[in-house]
């Protein structure tokens, strides 16, 4: 239980190919620890069975990046106060965006998708994305990966009975405008996908990386990492990299490592960041005991 009564409610931000059901583990055990946790679908995914989405896809093609972070936009100003944001794959991304956007006290991205900026791809990156980019006129349809795509790209450390089960349970058709979008980020002065790095007011930012994911593997995300790196601000930002976790780091055996490791970094980073940003219940209890020191962000880099 969080010794902050007051302590953020967390919201949780899905990827593609899945819903929010990706994160159920996540959602007890954090429920368990005293948290409130928010986890909503997509635009058109919200409250729908995988059955249904399988069964009608339509709901969600055409759907961007930009409705899907404007969605969440909305759902973290509906809380009272700044909430800590933890998003995977696609949701990394999205996580990313919103911070950029002044929102959150602290983000977590997971095994994120590739923001504008990073140049070079994977092959395996590339693999996993061309089944819905092999068809140039295909960017307002949906796709569903097979269980030997889904294998490859989310589960490659799990057996083949694992694999399967994790199928059945959690992937959706996806829309492909996502991944047209991310992929020519780079030819697009409009992309969504595109973060001011130089932002010196947002909140912190933990990169996690996984050694053994195909969809977005470490060296993509370290790339993420040095685009911050880079802009020298004083805005928090860590790496972490898990070097034998899958893209199915959030559900896959193991995944409380992964799930503790980030609530720990975000609820202190969080602390500190409220502390020199009250947001507006903050400032209330800052006018009934104004004797808080805001003490040091710290120092961005590798974290343990």
């Amino acid at each position: 239980m969080p010794a902050d009564t007051a302590a953020p409610s967390i919201v949780l931000i899905h990827g593609l190919w899945v819903t929010a059901l990706s994160w159920e583990h996540w959602i007890e055990r954090f429920t368990a620890k005293g948290y409130n946790v928010i986890a909503r679908g997509w635009p058109g995914m919200d409250g729908v069975s995988v059955e249904d989405l399988r069964r009608d896809p339509s709901r969600i093609a055409g759907l961007g990046l930009k409705q899907i972070a404007d969605h969440f936009d909305a759902i973290v100003h509906q809380q009272e106060r700044r909430p800590i944001l933890i998003g995977h794959s696609f949701g990394g991304l999205v996580v990313q965006l919103l911070l950029d956007r002044g929102l959150g006290a602290a983000g977590v991205s997971i095994d994120p998708a590739p923001v504008k900026g990073i140049w070079v791809l994977p092959l395996s990156t590339l693999r996993t994305a061309f089944p819905s980019l092999r068809d140039p006129f295909g960017i307002n349809k949906t796709h569903e990966e097979t269980p030997a795509e889904f294998h490859y790209a989310f589960t490659n450390t799990l057996t083949d009975e694992e694999a399967a089960a994790a199928y059945e349970r959690y992937e959706v058709p996806g829309p492909n405008r996502v991944l047209f979008e991310d992929a020519f980020a780079n030819l697009s002065p409009h992309s969504p996908a595109n973060i001011d790095y130089e932002n010196e007011t947002r909140a912190p930012l933990l990169l996690i990386a996984g050694g053994k994911d195909h969809i977005a593997p470490a060296s993509t995300t370290f790339a993420n990492y040095g685009l911050y790196s880079e802009a020298q601000t004083n805005a928090v930002t860590d790496y972490k990299e898990f070097p034998e976790r899958s893209h199915f780091t959030i559900g896959e055996k193991g995944w409380e490592e992964v799930a503790d490791f980030a609530l720990t970094w975000a609820v202190r980073q969080a602390a500190a960041y409220e502390a020199m940003h009250p947001s507006r219940s903050a400032k209330v209890a800052e006018e009934r005991h104004p004797t808080r020191d805001a003490g040091d962000l710290g120092v961005s880099g590798h974290v343990n």
